[in-house]
């Protein structure tokens, strides 16, 4: 499709080959020929632009560490700049993972046409748009409140000083009156909610704050969360909204100084046009750093330079203005992140390697063998020198006028200033409103703005902030949002920690962990989106813990990971931290995070034996143990308990890495809570721990009023089965989740231990709740729970539980979701894959079909409910290990047919170049995932071994044997069931 486009635009320009070249901007931040242009190239071009132009227009103005703030009308998209052009080459766009060199840039579902809401708690911004039509309310065209309709109230935005293009008819001036009546209508409703009366100011104003916590959360995902000091940064505002919005984002991230070019509406398109032609060209090497492999890439290096150099040149630019850079990928032996270093002698590349790695996580390993993974030229061939320094523009008429708007929470008298009639180097105090054709600067008050003789405009802070803000106790929509998204913030930059300094494949590069933050009590608050399986069980831990530990000391961490004291299985090990008041006299917070270990031991490689029948043969059992005490790590004591005991863990040292790991991440985790106390003081986030709680209650008993009494009984494939019944107390508004019924407990290892019922009642109750709410304890304040003493959904020692974890919780979500009725069954399995010997071992989880709902299709090859992790890529695969996966597609009509049909499972086929000992953990091998409401059931799946000789034998949902090279495994993953009639 792009090929077409292109080719028709390209030959209506040069209809004979003559006339002006057509060139088109890339994601990865250069021009390119028509001819060379692909559609991977064009995800990220335009705010590709912006990054160049920021980059060129700051660096001539003298800044060189720079934070890019574009914000426009949907969406704000960051980046970071310290020097050079930072690439990624595995870049999220839409859902879809793709593999290709762009710019980094991260964006945030937060523009000017975000809409308000508010749900009966919280005010929420976007993250969807109003877009152009009918755009905000201010339009005229009968749209909702949006944030640019926010500005229009507190006066940042005013009517007369934009063009009359608005309305149905195109010839009206901004709706300023309906802007007005409809916040007024928002402020009753409100008032009537939460029984609190706010001024539409106020809450206009607490829109944007939401909205400025959103962007400044995005550029911290870009900048803190990899190691960068930002304080000290220059941020740079571009985008139609960008201006509006500087001082308060700046002010939220600790950065004193703004820039803003005169052109930083348009900045994309006019970085477009500074943009030089690019091509970069990659190779894949995989092979140890040494000098002779650099000697062998000597040739690759001058042949793919010469192409480069030509494909450059091929596209106008002469030889004396084509330059190339040379760079390699490399990373540790073991780890899949590589980072991209300039290309030079051993020394020079490991230095710079190590320098970097320090930088970004914190750590090196000099004992871990250098991984040259790839090679990279990049060909640039430099465009013609544009003059940055604008026209020189006719002076505006100055001073437009002094006004009334709301900065701060106050109403102040304002002057409205044309930002061409400046006097260079003479500041102009906030606060203020600059007007430019192309966009709007508000100046905050305790700012001060500057223009500059190119042209540029710099905002200096010139008024410290004050060092902790006043908010009340008591509950507040604005700041209810504000606290929920920064609690979920520290947790997920706890998570972005423990991934950047784990050792394992697991944790860093499957991302099999979650984080947490705990009130004193130990429940939960606040968690990252990561395994839901974790985050409702590591409550249960924590509370564990305090009940063992009555006096703890600051500076002291825990770690466990037994199954009968809040955990889920022995490879999930849960590392815990009390975070102490100021006096250390008291704990006010827990902090969490729960990894799950490639292997803690136990009769098989990967500690997941498909036989096992008690606990102990699963791996090492760690109860209530000290990992750091007041602040020294325990190395032989961990060490001593995981190389202990019958079946002691394999690769002891990863373990320990990744426990260290686990710690970083509560570290970082009490650095972040602590910044917060100090902003608003401790008395005002533990009000807020409860309200978010509260808040989550509310919206379960919400759901509860909407159900009735139901029940679902669901068998396994070996005949036990998992029981529900749901009584509704409507006067009440509460809910018994009862599991009487269930099986006893299972003789093999598909006990679940109690932690695991009760994380699946709360992911259920979460998933019913129809809003964007946290996942937190508050949604089990409606929910009594009853489990059954000695089932298989709460054993007791020395019960094996390591199916349980990972296969009988996701019966226990069906059951649920059977019992309301609101969805069909998905493959309702992790397929757990565990291969190894005492070199390799190797976990992964295969993806399936989901089940279809009364609204939608099932979705195929995704993982359901209690799992979330991601496959290891082909390549690494098997780079990593002695095997090859000979196939891996979608398995076409294994969902269940109906009005709305279930999603298809997959096909995975790996093939074993060494002798190996492989053991699956799976289900619905017999019994399918069932469909709702005449829907039909999705296709079971198999498990075989085809033998090198051919023979296949075919496996039930347990399986265990050996295999040698040669042999191939072949797992077919169930479908999900389908919602309705098919006819």
């Amino acid at each position: 499709i792009l090929r077409r486009y292109v080719n028709q635009v390209d030959s209506q320009l040069r209809p004979d080959g003559q006339g002006p070249r057509l060139m088109f901007m890339q994601s990865n931040g250069g021009l390119t020929d028509a001819h060379h242009f692909q559609g991977k190239d064009a995800l990220l071009s335009g705010p590709a632009g912006g990054v160049v132009g920021m980059v060129r227009t700051a660096e001539a103005a003298g800044f060189d560490r720079l934070i890019g703030f574009d914000m426009g009308g949907t969406s704000t998209d960051v980046s970071h700049y310290a020097g050079e052009l930072e690439r990624t080459h595995e870049t999220q766009v839409a859902g879809v993972r793709v593999r290709a060199p762009m710019i980094h840039i991260h964006t945030v579902a937060a523009g000017g046409g975000s809409i308000l809401h508010f749900d009966g708690a919280r005010l929420r911004v976007g993250p969807d748009s109003a877009g152009a039509d009918p755009g905000p309310a201010c339009y005229g065209n009968g749209g909702p409140l949006a944030i640019t309709d926010a500005n229009v109230l507190l006066g940042r935005l005013r009517p007369e000083f934009f063009p009359q293009v608005f309305g149905p008819k195109g010839d009206q001036p901004l709706d300023a009156s309906t802007v007005r009546q409809q916040f007024d209508v928002l402020a009753d409703t409100i008032s009537a909610a939460s029984g609190v009366r706010q001024t539409p100011e106020a809450i206009a104003e607490g829109f944007l704050s939401i909205a400025v916590e959103n962007m400044a959360n995005a550029i911290k995902k870009i900048s803190v969360q990899r190691g960068y000091d930002i304080t000290s940064y220059t941020l740079v505002c571009f985008g139609g909204a960008g201006g509006q919005h500087a001082g308060l984002v700046a002010d939220r991230l600790g950065i004193s100084r703004i820039h803003l070019h005169p052109h930083a509406g348009v900045l994309s398109a006019l970085g477009i046009g500074l943009a030089d032609i690019r091509q970069v060209v990659d190779g894949s090497v995989e092979a140890n750093l040494n000098q002779e492999l650099l000697a062998d890439l000597a040739p690759r290096w001058a042949q793919m330079e010469a192409d480069g150099k030509a494909t450059v040149a091929g596209q106008g630019v002469t030889e004396d203005r084509i330059s190339a850079l040379r760079r390699l990928g490399l990373r540790y032996t073991g780890s899949d992140t590589a980072l991209s270093v300039a290309a030079g002698s051993v020394a020079e590349v490991q230095a710079a390697f190590e320098e970097q790695h320090q930088a970004r996580f914190g750590f090196i390993s000099p004992e871990k063998t250098l991984v040259v993974e790839s090679m990279q030229v990049e060909t640039v061939g430099a465009t013609d020198a544009v003059d940055l320094v604008p026209e020189a523009v006719a002076p505006g008429a100055g001073q437009q006028g002094v006004f009334s708007t709301v900065m701060a929470s106050q109403s102040r008298d304002t002057v409205f200033v044309d930002r061409s009639s400046l006097t260079p180097g003479q500041p102009l105090a906030g606060p203020a409103v600059l007007l430019e054709e192309t966009g709007t600067t508000v100046v905050e008050p305790g700012w001060a703005a500057t223009a500059q003789t190119n042209g540029d405009l710099v905002l200096e802070r010139v008024e410290a902030l004050p060092t902790q803000v006043a908010v009340g106790t008591t509950v507040d929509p604005v700041q209810l949002e504000i606290f929920n998204n920064l609690f979920m913030n520290i947790a997920e930059q706890m998570g972005v920690v423990l991934e950047n300094t784990a050792a394992s494949v697991n944790i860093k590069e499957r991302l099999d962990f979650s984080c947490a933050i705990f009130d004193p009590s130990g429940e939960l608050i606040a968690n990252a989106p990561h395994m839901p399986v974790h985050l409702g069980s590591m409550s249960e831990s924590i509370k564990s813990i305090i009940r063992q530990n009555p006096h703890m000391n600051p500076g002291d961490v825990y770690v466990m990971n037994a199954p009968y004291n809040g955990g889920t299985h022995l490879p999930d090990i849960t590392v815990i931290k009390p975070v102490f008041n100021d006096a250390e006299t008291e704990v006010i917070f827990y902090v969490a995070s729960r990894g799950h270990h490639a292997d803690v031991g136990g009769r098989v490689p990967g500690s997941a034996p498909a036989d096992s029948t008690t606990v102990d043969e699963e791996g090492v059992l760690i109860d209530n143990l000290l990992l750091v005490s007041e602040g020294r790590f325990l190395y032989d004591e961990i060490h001593a308990v995981l190389t202990g005991g019958r079946w002691p863990a394999r690769n002891a040292e990863q373990n320990i890495a990744d426990l260290q790991a686990q710690v970083a991440a509560c570290e970082k985790g009490t650095t972040e809570l602590r910044q917060v106390i100090d902003h608003y003081s401790l008395e005002v986030v533990h009000a807020y721990m409860g309200h978010v709680k509260d808040n989550a209650e509310e919206s379960v008993r919400r759901v509860i009023d909407a159900l009735t009494d139901s029940s679902f009984t669901y068998r396994m494939d070996d005949g036990h089965q998992v029981s529900v019944t749901i009584t509704v107390d409507h006067a009440d508004r509460s809910a018994c989740i009862d599991f009487t019924g269930t099986s006893d407990t299972h003789p093999g290892n598909f006990n679940a231990p109690s932690s695991i019922a009760h994380a699946a009642v709360l992911y259920v109750f979460r998933c019913l709740v129809n809003d964007d709410i946290p996942l937190n304890a508050g949604c089990m304040k409606p929910l009594q729970v009853v489990l059954p003493d000695e089932s298989m959904i709460n054993p007791s020692y020395p019960a094996a539980v390591i199916a349980g974890n990972v296969e009988t919780s996701q019966v226990v979500v069906d059951t649920l979701f059977g019992a309301v009725g609101v969805m069909a069954a998905p493959q309702g399995t992790m397929n757990n894959f565990i291969w190894g010997n005492d070199e390799y071992q190797n976990y992964e989880t295969i993806c399936g079909g989901s089940g279809a709902t009364a609204r939608a299709d099932g979705c195929d090859a995704v993982h359901t409910h209690m799992t979330n992790s991601r496959l290891t890529d082909p390549e690494v695969l098997e780079w990593r290990f002695p095997v090859r996966l000979e196939t891996f597609h979608i398995r076409r009509g294994s969902g269940g047919a109906g009005k709305h049909r279930g999603g298809d499972g997959t096909v995975r086929r790996v093939l074993f170049e060494e002798a190996m000992e492989v053991n699956v953990l799976s289900g619905h091998r017999v019994v399918p995932p069932y469909g709702v409401d005449g829907g039909l059931p999705g296709a079971v799946g198999h498990t075989r071994l085809i033998a090198a000789d051919g023979t296949v034998t075919e496996f039930g949902a347990s399986a265990q044997t050996n295999v040698v090279a040669g042999d191939r495994m072949e797992i077919e993953t169930p479908g999900g069931g389908g919602f309705g009639s098919p006819s």
